[in-house]
């Protein structure tokens, strides 16, 4: 009977040192693995901050229809309801390639602007596994002014009439609340007012998003041009505004001193004052299929 108790109890003390062996390393195992990577998609919940370009694409085989309003000056007064009788409107489509390209046509009232781009996704910000701190993408577009304002005897071809901008978008989601993007930007006219005019520029944006619920937030955006204009007395583009999303809608309000929706006119051509009270009242809508 000793025996068989010895035995026993050898058997089981085997049998816990084993199992207690076994625990350890399934716990060791859980700690060492690795968080698979995922992607921060909402840095931006629009293809827009403001007036410009965000770090967000399109999915793929996606398509968004936006049409952009920007109206006269609040400071017109009474008499053009506060700038609300004029208007510029900008009609555009935007389609996902796939994930990480997307393709972009629009017309513009304003100089009767034809403009197309290309957005494509560098980097996408991650965290867990191959963890990245940004979100990098590359922007490209080409616009042709088909306004015929010129004398008679000075007239344009198509190739003098082309502006070209290039941008780098750099964005993070500092937290759930915030996320802010620095966007370098080189645009070059083939076209200038004057000779005094540069035909590149260079500028520097800077852009937020702050969160105030789960459908709205408060968006901020100024653009610094290091070579600006002197014939049209060129001013810095600032933009204040929220989105507003509406299931399949993305809607923004915004209070900007730039008329224009593309990157070459409200970059190198705005000319209000914002803190002078030339402040233009619009919005962006956009219906994504």
């Amino acid at each position: 009977m000793k025996s068989f108790v010895f035995i026993l109890l050898t058997f089981f003390s085997i049998t816990f040192s084993y199992s207690q062996e076994d625990l350890l390393d399934i716990l060791e195992e859980e700690t060492t693995k690795k968080v698979p990577s995922e992607i921060e998609n909402s840095i931006f919940k629009g293809t827009r901050i403001l007036n410009g370009h965000s770090v967000k694409n399109r999915k793929d085989k996606e398509l968004e229809f936006i049409i952009s309003h920007r109206f006269g000056r609040i400071n017109l007064g009474f008499d053009e309801l506060f700038g609300l009788d004029q208007s510029n409107i900008r009609f555009a489509f935007e389609y996902g390639l796939n994930d990480n390209i997307t393709l972009g046509i629009g017309r513009s009232s304003y100089e009767k602007t034809y403009d197309s781009f290309i957005k494509y996704s560098l980097f996408h910000q991650k965290s867990g596994e191959n963890s990245f701190p940004l979100a990098i993408s590359l922007f490209g577009s080409v616009a042709v002014k088909t306004l015929k304002d010129y004398p008679p005897t000075d007239k344009r071809s198509f190739a003098e009439s082309l502006s070209y901008v290039g941008q780098v978008l750099i964005a993070r989601k500092i937290n759930s609340g915030l996320s802010l993007q620095l966007t370098p930007t080189y645009i070059h006219r083939n076209t200038v007012k004057i000779a005094e005019d540069p035909h590149d520029i260079f500028a520097l944006g800077f852009g937020s998003r702050v969160k105030l619920s789960n459908r709205v937030s408060f968006n901020s955006e100024y653009f610094h041009s290091f070579n600006e204009s002197v014939s049209i007395n060129a001013r810095n583009s600032l933009a204040i505004g929220f989105d507003i999303e509406t299931g399949g809608h993305v809607f923004q309000l915004i209070l900007s001193n730039s008329i224009t929706m593309i990157e070459k006119s409200f970059i190198a051509e705005t000319t209000g004052n914002f803190f002078g009270g030339d402040i233009h009242f619009g919005f962006n809508i956009s219906r994504t299929f």
